[in-house]
């Protein structure tokens, strides 16, 4: 099928329409699906539309506007629906997230691409070498929960889908050529599993460079974290809006005491100073004046040290997928990523069976180079 582009497609805003456009899903034996979002604008990040495309018709899907998304539940989840995302991974948690909605069929072109080789695995990339197609990416990081849409944004998002479908014929049909449609599918179905999981325990876990902290600074991190997540809540704007992890990462290390020392960090600007310079340094002192039996410690995971043997193998195991992605015409990652490589080095399988053991493995890198690993590990 040749690609096509609607320069307009109909907003759904009411639950009559709706259920119609679910109805007429519903008889569909495949569809194409994306979403927009507004994490870089708001505190709490929702899904602000819903774009879907048959083979004829395109819709946008308002969620802002609609109180009840379940009549989408039976197309998305039906397994005799193939769904077509690219890049599904936290398309899928959030539909799950905000709708409880779930996809049993899906077909990741993105992930397609990796499986055929191609290393320009963007949408914009794909469409524009596959059809000349060139995405307007204007609107990539606007913000969605604005009303009303302009035509522009409208055509923007409508994009997204338009052409997945004659997308998905390409990618689909070279997967079978390779023999490789299995693997593609096998990733999807643990794509489909994929959920939002609620942050517990104290901010600073997920705050990269937090673990190169100790003792007060870490507190101290804490503290301004803590105080930057209740202004980006009283403001509603996500939290590196108000300041930056670098800045406050400086901050604790530093511990300022006056707001002169606090005009010396990095990042920090004097509208930043002027609105909260006060509440800044009033952090720094509760963690100065923490006891030293409540400061707190980031956790280190304890991994025994390698083995020579371990380290070895692992050599071993690198220099062998080199030769062996280069045969295939794939990304060493995409053959077997490096956490997959350490847990093979480590667990030394002599077998089929203790292959099986290792987590995370998929069946189609056992069926693919299986035997090939376990021969590579015998014979060192």
């Amino acid at each position: 099928m040749t690609p096509f582009t609607q320069p307009e497609c109909e907003i759904i805003t009411s639950a009559d329409r709706l259920s119609e456009v679910a109805a007429l899903l519903n008889r569909q034996t495949e569809m194409a699906v994306d979403l927009e979002m507004d994490s870089l604008h708001h505190y709490q990040e929702k899904v602000c539309l819903i774009q879907v495309s048959t083979r004829s018709e395109s819709w946008l899907i308002d969620p802002l506007a609609l109180k009840d998304l379940s009549p989408l539940a039976a197309p998305l989840g039906d397994p005799g629906i193939r769904i077509v995302m690219h890049g599904a991974d936290y398309d899928i948690r959030s539909l799950h997230r905000d709708f409880g909605i779930e996809v049993q069929n899906l077909f990741d072109t993105m992930l397609a691409s990796r499986f055929l080789g191609i290393t320009e695995f963007g949408l914009a990339a794909l469409l524009k070498a596959r059809f000349g197609i060139e995405l307007n990416k204007k609107y990539q990081k606007a913000d969605w929960s604005k009303r009303p849409l302009s035509p522009e944004m409208s055509a923007y998002a409508a994009a997204d889908t338009s052409d997945l479908l004659p997308l998905y014929d390409q990618l689909s049909a070279e997967l079978i050529a390779k023999g490789r449609l299995q693997w593609l599918e096998e990733e999807c179905r643990l794509v489909c599993q994929a959920r939002v999981n609620e942050k517990e325990g104290p901010l600073f876990l997920s705050c990269k460079g937090a673990g190169k902290l100790k003792g007060r600074s870490l507190a101290a991190l804490e503290e301004l974290l803590l105080l930057r997540d209740r202004q980006a809540r009283e403001l509603d704007r996500p939290p590196f809006k108000v300041i930056s992890a670098e800045t406050l990462l400086e901050t604790a290390e530093k511990r300022p005491r006056t707001l002169h020392e606090l005009s010396g960090i990095k990042g920090m600007t004097p509208g930043q100073i002027h609105r909260l310079g006060e509440r800044i340094l009033a952090s720094v002192s509760i963690a100065l004046a923490m006891p030293e039996e409540d400061l707190p410690r980031f956790p280190r995971l304890r991994r025994d040290e390698p083995t020579d043997g371990t380290k070895e193998r692992l050599k071993r195991l690198k220099t062998w997928r080199e030769q062996h992605s280069s045969l295939q015409g794939l990304e060493p990652g995409v053959v077997a990523p490096n956490w997959l490589l350490e847990a093979v080095a480590d667990a030394h399988p002599a077998s089929a069976a203790e292959l099986d053991g290792i987590a995370g493995m998929r069946e189609w890198q056992k069926g693919l180079y299986g035997r090939e690993l376990l021969h590579e590990l015998a014979a060192g």
